[in-house]
C-alpha cells in the first residue's frame, strides 16, 4: 500500500515541497521532466503535476493527497479536506487599484471593473461586502489590465508588492492570506490514514523544530531562579553544574516568535555565553 501525493511539477512551491519531504527523512528521486516517482524509504509515490489540477486529481482520488496553495483550494471549490498548513509558500490575494485613485474603503469597488486569476474568490468577497462589481477572468500578467484600460482595479497574489509598484498600482485589500497546505481525498482508508498519520508525525516535527531554538547558557547560581523563571521550554529547563564553582550550564527551548524578547531579559539577569543551535526535528 503506497499513499499517491501530488506536488506541483514547477513554481514557487515545488522546491519547498520537495524540500519538506527530504527534511522529513522521506528519499525521492526528483529528475528531470519525471511526471511521477516513488519514496525509497517510505510507501509514498509522488506525482508532479500543474498546481491548479491538484484539487481536481484529489478530489477523484487519482492522487490521495496534494500540497498546493490555500488560494488554489478555494478557487477551486473541490471536495477535499485541509489536513495541516505547511507554513511556506505565503502570500496573500489582494484587491490592488491605481494609485491615482482616491480609495477610502470597499465601497469604493462598486461598479468597477476587477480582472483576476481568482474569479470564485472575487465574486464571494463582492457578495460577502454587497458590492456589485464586474469580473474579468483573465489569466497571465494581471497587473497590466489597469494600464491598457482592460479593468479598474485587479485581484492578484502579491508578496513584496513591488509588480504592483511597478504598474502604478497599490494595494487596498487583503481577501485572503494564503500558505502551502496539505490536502487529502475524502474516502481514504484504513490502511491510507495510517500512512497519512504517519507522515503527519513527520511534518509536524519538522514544523516545530523551525519555530524553536535550543539555547545554552551559563547562569550565576545566586541567579539561577531567575532565570529558569524566564525560560518557558517544553517543560523545565535542564540544569548541569559547571566546573567553575557558583555557576550552572542552563539547557532549554525558545520559540522563535519569543526569542529576543527572552534573550534580553536572559541577559540582563546576569546569564552569560548564550549559544543558540538550530533543531532539526522537535517531538513532543
Amino acid at each position: 500500500m503506497k499513499l499517491k501525493l501530488a506536488i506541483q511539477k514547477s513554481g514557487r512551491l515545488h522546491d519547498d515541497s520537495i524540500k519538506l519531504l527530504k527534511e522529513c527523512g522521506i528519499d525521492i528521486n526528483n529528475g528531470v521532466n519525471r511526471l511521477k516517482t516513488e519514496a525509497s524509504n517510505f510507501p509514498l509515490e509522488v506525482f508532479f503535476l500543474r498546481d491548479d489540477d491538484i484539487p481536481q486529481y484529489v478530489e477523484d482520488g487519482v492522487a490521495d493527497l496534494g500540497i498546493v496553495g490555500e488560494n488554489v483550494v478555494m478557487e477551486k471549490n473541490k471536495q477535499v479536506q485541509v489536513v495541516e498548513k505547511l507554513g511556506f509558500g505565503k502570500c496573500r490575494l489582494s484587491v490592488a487599484v491605481p494609485k491615482a485613485m482616491d480609495y477610502s474603503g470597499v465601497q469604493d469597488l462598486h461598479k468597477l471593473r476587477i480582472a483576476t486569476t481568482y474569479p470564485v474568490i472575487v465574486d464571494d468577497f463582492l457578495k460577502k461586502n454587497s458590492i456589485t462589481a464586474e469580473i474579468h477572468e483573465i489569466s497571465g500578467s494581471v497587473e497590466i489590465a489597469p494600464g491598457i484600460g482592460l479593468a479598474d482595479a485587479i485581484c492578484d497574489l502579491v508578496s513584496s508588492g513591488s509588480t504592483l509598484f511597478m504598474n502604478g498600482l497599490k494595494e487596498a485589500e487583503v481577501i485572503l492570506k494564503s500558505e502551502a497546505v496539505l490536502i487529502a481525498n475524502n474516502g481514504l482508508n484504513a490502511a491510507q490514514q495510517q500512512i497519512l498519520d504517519k507522515l503527519l508525525f513527520r511534518i509536524k516535527a519538522v514544523k516545530k523544530a523551525k519555530n524553536n531554538k535550543y539555547i545554552l547558557l551559563n547562569a550565576p547560581n545566586n541567579n539561577l531562579q531567575q532565570i529558569i523563571s524566564l525560560l518557558p521550554g517544553m517543560k523545565s529547563p535542564t540544569v548541569l553544574p559547571l566546573a567553575e564553582e557558583g555557576w550552572s550550564s542552563v539547557h532549554s527551548v525558545l520559540n522563535e516568535n519569543d526569542f529576543w524578547d527572552i534573550i534580553e531579559s536572559l541577559k540582563a539577569a546576569g546569564a552569560q555565553g548564550i549559544l543558540v543551535v538550530p533543531i532539526e526535528k522537535m517531538i513532543i
